[in-house]
């Protein structure tokens, strides 16, 4: 039952009380888990389609504020070109240089005004303005795409690093190249709008000519690009009519959205650019509805799950698993009492349990009642068996004294010798504290003391000496061990210890799995000893049942030595009986 009890308590160990993939808090976590998983991928399904429709919206955002931002922009530039085309008519004569002051000094958005020839003379110009020269003028883009027949050129003011120079073209009626009117337009009055509240943060806005140059911007970080040639790609295709959005990296590494709009003429452009969505940005920090509420659900039941499973079942199976552990170390007297308080499942498991506890203890009660009567019926036997072997002994001992033929005398003293033997084996098994086995060291003092006490009253004195190793022995082995032991000594007795008396020497050692007996005399040597036949019959005989081999050798010192050399005779039962021993001092324990 004690190895019932530590099976129990190993197998509810492994089952209950390691946390591991197995356990049941990891399955049942694991299966809400798996059964909670489609509502979150749905989730993430309608927040990943909410981004991107989010982010398109974006984009379409981000086009529309270019346009507004370039609303002020764009009628500052008209206004100058209506300006213009009707001043080209009338820009000659007398009073030219005074109107064209009065309506530079009338006007904020416009720096200078100045009437060329068709041949880039400059005729009049407001005054303050420093026109170039004819050569200079002639030498431009803008005279020259005037005279190949566009309307209205802008360009970089050649002089001026922060304005803008708006041409107008003149003509005959008939449609020849007259002349231009120019007007100087400050990049400040041009300066776009960022203050638009569709605008996301961090956005920021840029003048750009048709080569990709920026003009004027409100912050020129986000415009110097890591590729040059972004923009420049952009203006050109805005100037074909197509205005797609871009994405692009500044000098920074820093990814940004880029959208535009056309001035006038196709010639400047409004570019604004906002910071391009990523994981936080402003288009991804509203999916609190779509997908953090379902993953905050998902998370709160999964830790509802743990901690339920924590205090609901693993708890009280590792409290379980704690009574099983003391059922392993032989006290079944602690019953689970408090699984009283847990669920029903739990309370079933822990009065079974107890139930096995109250099964165990009274099995162990009966086990050790019948032990106990084993033991002493046992010893009883044993008694017996040893008083019916000392019956026969005297027996032959009174039938030898009858017996006058010398051979006929001996013969039954050995008889007699023998079965005293043997009833010494059941003597000292049942005096013995445990009745299966005996001590070998205490078995050969007595059996030794016993043969030479029964020829010392008959002859010469014969000294002993006794060395032995303990060890523990089952009857089935001492028998022939003893039955050995009485043949060698007989042996010594009649042929080395014959009418001269002596000193004998037995010696048991345990060396590992073998064993060394020996009986050693100090007579004339194995001259004498080779005689015994019979008594070196029987010893070959009990040697081989111990699975060993017997011999007789010259002692170094005279005398012979009857060796016998066996296997170990494995103590069979001790530590069952050192088990018992133990369990029924807690038992004792237990009932005090």
């Amino acid at each position: 039952m004690l190895r019932v009890g530590r099976a129990l308590g190993r197998a509810l160990g492994r089952k209950l009380g390691r946390p591991s993939l197995q356990g049941i808090r990891f399955r049942l976590g694991l299966a809400m888990a798996v059964a909670l998983l489609p509502i979150l991928l749905l989730a993430a399904i309608q927040t990943e389609a909410g981004f991107r429709q989010q982010a398109a919206e974006r984009r379409t955002d981000l086009q529309l504020a270019a346009d507004r931002s370039a609303a002020h922009a764009r009628n500052s530039i008209d206004s100058a070109v209506v300006l213009l085309e009707a001043l080209a008519p009338e820009g000659i004569g007398f009073y030219c240089e005074p109107r064209l002051t009065a309506l530079v000094e009338r006007l904020d958005g416009i720096a200078a005004l100045t009437r060329f020839s068709a041949t880039g003379e400059p005729v009049c110009a407001s005054r303050g303005a420093k026109p170039p020269t004819a050569a200079q003028v002639r030498g431009q883009a803008w005279h020259q795409r005037l005279r190949q027949g566009e309307e209205v050129v802008m360009e970089w003011a050649a002089g001026e690093p922060d304005a803008l120079l708006v041409a107008v073209r003149s003509q005959r009626p008939l449609g020849a190249f007259q002349g231009a009117m120019t007007a100087i337009v400050p990049l400040a009055a041009l300066q776009p709008d960022i203050h638009d509240p569709a605008l996301p943060v961090g956005a920021q806005a840029a003048l750009i000519d048709s080569s990709g140059q920026v003009l004027t911007a409100t912050d020129p970080s986000p415009f110097r690009l890591r590729d040059p040639k972004a923009i420049a790609g952009w203006a050109h295709r805005a100037r074909l009519g197509d205005t797609v959005l871009f994405e692009a990296k500044d000098a920074r590494g820093r990814r940004h959205v880029y959208a535009g709009a056309p001035l006038s003429g196709r010639d400047v452009f409004v570019l604004l650019s906002a910071p391009a969505p990523g994981l936080l940005s402003w288009a991804r920090l509203n999916p609190f509805g779509t997908l953090l509420l379902p993953l905050a659900a998902w998370l709160a039941t999964f830790a509802a799950v743990m901690l339920l499973s924590e205090r609901i079942v693993v708890r009280w199976l590792g409290y379980l698993e704690r009574v099983a552990a003391i059922y392993a170390r032989g006290r079944f007297s602690v019953r689970p009492v408090q699984a009283e308080h847990a669920p029903a499942e739990i309370r079933v498991l822990a009065r079974t349990l107890g139930a096995l506890g109250d099964n165990i203890t009274r099995r162990d009660r009966a086990l050790l009642e019948a032990l106990d009567e084993k033991d002493a019926l046992m010893r009883e036997i044993h008694h017996r068996v040893k008083n019916n072997l000392q019956i026969i002994s005297s027996l032959l001992s009174m039938q030898q004294r009858a017996v006058t033929d010398p051979g006929a005398r001996a013969a039954l003293g050995d008889t007699r010798q023998r079965i005293a033997a043997l009833a010494l084996i059941y003597r000292i098994l049942y005096q013995s504290e445990h009745v299966r086995e005996a001590d070998s060291e205490t078995f050969l003092r007595e059996l030794v003391g016993q043969l030479v006490a029964g020829e010392a009253v008959r002859g010469p004195l014969v000294t002993t000496t006794v060395d032995a190793d303990p060890l523990v022995i089952d009857p089935d082995k001492l028998a022939p061990l003893a039955l050995w032991v009485v043949e060698a000594v007989s042996n010594a007795q009649k042929h080395a210890f014959a009418g001269r008396g002596g000193d004998l020497q037995v010696r048991f050692r345990v060396q590992g799995d073998v064993s060394v007996l020996e009986v050693q005399d100090d007579g004339p040597g194995l001259a004498d000893a080779a005689g015994a036949g019979v008594g070196r019959t029987l010893m070959i005989a009990f040697a081989k049942q111990l699975r060993g081999e017997a011999e007789i050798v010259a002692a170094p010192d005279g005398g012979s030595i009857a060796r016998l050399t066996f296997a170990t005779p494995e103590a069979r039962g001790a530590a069952q009986v050192r088990e018992v021993a133990a369990f029924r001092l807690s038992g004792t324990a237990r009932q005090a």
